[in-house]
């Protein structure tokens, strides 16, 4: 066979080496941007509360995906594509956003994005849920390690960090998996970058009115560096992030480009300690490679 095509069991598509190159450099483009999100949101919550600041973030953001669709005359979705798209929204737009927001209030940036060493295990969980699955026993053994150097982590770190954070951090990795497994999903037939813009759209009515109703009376008082941070997340971490990040998984494929995601703890960790100087030490870092390690023989495992 041509090494750069191959069938599929139908006959149906033809995927080339080039279409699955763009699709993980997509991805992977996708996940940097990312990897910048808790630390910009650190920096936003010096200015902002955290419920204003996902109301923010989502209300500028959807603004932006509203003219996109206009502009690029993008068709209303379909009636069955709609419980999905609130699924998306739920995690992606509010839920995640809010969480890790309210997360930062206890713990440092640093600290938050070890636990991101667990969204692709469960994106993958929900990946399974979603596709009625049924995984080796090999992927649980790597799924229950994953979780115990987790949970070995924030005991160790528990004498200087509040365990609220913890626990917002473990519940925003859970809905934002559920979110990305739902939006992969959906990008199949609705489109990649197409599932994001409509969920932000979907969630904007109700956005625009909070944003006004829980107007401040002055905003002199917001440091730049918070109207920074918004302006990452809003523009990069609600948005463009997830036109790459979906073209990446609907190119490249669900279970190799979410692969990528083990990546995102470190570069948010030399982030954290660039942007914001906090410390790395090394139970933070032997905690992610040991939470990565167990992530990839999940993956492995996974079918």
């Amino acid at each position: 066979m041509n090494q750069s095509k191959s069938l599929t069991s139908h006959g149906a598509s033809i995927t080339t080496p080039s279409h699955t190159t763009r699709g993980w450099i997509s991805g992977f483009i996708g996940v940097a941007i990312f990897s910048g999100s808790l630390p910009a949101t650190k920096l936003a919550i010096s200015g902002f509360s955290p419920d204003y600041l996902t109301i923010l973030r989502a209300t500028i953001a959807g603004i932006l995906a509203l003219i996109v669709l206009i502009v690029l005359r993008q068709k209303i979705p379909a009636r069955q594509n709609l419980i999905p798209l609130f699924i998306v929204t739920f995690g992606v737009v509010l839920g995640f956003p809010f969480l890790t927001a309210v997360a930062l209030q206890y713990i440092s940036s640093s600290h938050s994005i070890v636990y991101l060493g667990l969204l692709p295990l469960s994106t993958a969980l929900f990946g399974v849920l979603r596709a009625g699955e049924r995984p080796r026993k090999l992927f649980w053994l790597f799924s229950v390690m994953g979780s115990l150097f987790v949970i070995g982590f924030a005991i160790l770190q528990g004498a200087t960090h509040a365990w609220q954070g913890d626990l917002y951090m473990v519940i925003a990795v859970i809905v934002c998996g559920l979110g990305y497994a739902e939006g992969a999903v959906l990008s199949k037939s609705l489109g990649s970058w197409q599932v994001i813009c409509w969920a932000l759209v979907l969630a904007l009515p109700i956005m625009l009115i909070f944003s006004i109703l829980r107007l401040p009376s002055t905003f002199s008082t917001v440091p730049f560096e918070a109207w920074m941070g918004l302006g990452y997340v809003s523009l990069f971490s609600m948005l463009i992030g997830f036109f790459f990040w979906y073209r990446g998984l609907a190119e490249g494929g669900i279970s190799g480009v979410s692969q990528l995601q083990l990546l995102q703890p470190f570069i948010g960790l030399v982030l954290s300690a660039w942007l914001l100087n906090e410390t790395v030490n090394s139970i933070m870092i032997m905690s992610t490679l040991g939470v990565i390690l167990c992530v990839a023989g999940s993956k492995r495992f996974s079918r």
